[in-house]
């Protein structure tokens, strides 16, 4: 039973540091990105495994990786060469360590090295990042209305925001068939109907942050250092789950504010790609290996 318990928690806090808060062991995934208005299209392709090892009693090393390639289909003329964004990538490496602070909280911190560039010139200084994360999570599930929380604090570049982000989820399952997440950078409602099949309808945020390697001169003197995304999405979803922990999904939705920018090396917005309140069609789909 400790066994058993140990590995929900490894595996559930350290996947969640991911920018959906996801609970996977593997996800396969594809994401159609905000299109501009322009008819500029994005597609990121991402791949996620993550694997525990038990180091002692109640105290576990979680060793993941998270492979994300962003392609672009540019048809936009800009006043500037922007074949250095056709593709990026967001390459991590996440080092977690969980132990238990008492018997109703535990502790996570979580190191995440990363790759986050155009790699047009192989690897360079400038494409190393290092994410730091820290959460403490309290959950009780042999009760009426089981639930869990997650508070904690993380910097994660992905994000297009340059600044430690809040890691906050409450989740309660208040009926058999009714469950509702709270929280940054994710809010859900789902409804659970005949075992293997899930509607849910989602609030989220979504993005990236990348260095772009040969800086870009734009018309007024200024260089484009790096480039990203930031988007709040509103979506709906459905999930056919094959078992307790295998299921294929899709979630199609609108961004309620979206903004593409380049930005100097000082991370200063240098020249807008793509500025959007509301409007732009988002959509996902893919398979995952999850701990529930």
């Amino acid at each position: 039973m400790v066994k058993r318990i140990g590995l929900f928690w490894c595996l559930l806090i350290v996947s969640g540091i991911c920018f959906a808060q996801s609970t996977d062991i593997l996800r396969v995934e594809y994401t159609s990105l905000p299109r501009e208005e322009t008819g500029n299209t994005a597609s990121r392709y991402r791949f996620l495994l993550n694997v525990p090892v038990k180091v002692g009693f109640d105290k576990y090393l979680v060793l993941g990786g998270e492979f994300n390639l962003i392609d672009f289909e540019i048809t936009k003329e800009y006043p500037f060469d922007s074949s250095e964004l056709n593709t990026l990538y967001v390459i991590d490496l996440n080092v977690g360590y969980i132990f238990k602070l008492n018997e109703d909280w535990r502790f996570v911190g979580i190191v995440t090295p990363r790759i986050a560039s155009n790699l047009v010139n192989g690897l360079q200084g400038d494409d190393f990042l290092l994410n730091l994360t820290a959460t403490i999570w309290k959950e009780e599930k042999d009760i009426d209305k089981p639930y869990r929380l997650i508070l904690g604090l993380t910097y994660n570049s992905t994000t297009g925001l340059p600044f430690p982000l809040p890691l906050i989820n409450y989740h309660r399952r208040f009926h058999r068939s009714w469950s509702y997440s709270l929280g940054i950078p994710r809010t859900d409602f789902r409804y659970h109907f005949k075992d293997r099949h899930t509607l849910q309808m989602a609030l989220f945020l979504d993005g990236y942050f990348v260095n772009v390697q040969n800086d870009i001169l734009l018309p007024d003197g200024e260089f484009g250092s790096s480039v990203s995304l930031s988007a709040i999405v509103s979506a709906i979803g459905y999930q056919y789950n094959i078992n307790r922990r295998m299921s294929f999904y899709g979630i199609a939705g609108v961004t309620l504010n979206q903004q593409g920018l380049l930005r100097n090396a000082k991370r200063k917005k240098v020249y807008t790609l793509n500025e959007k309140n509301a409007g732009g069609f988002y959509w996902k789909a893919g398979f995952k290996i999850s701990i529930f």
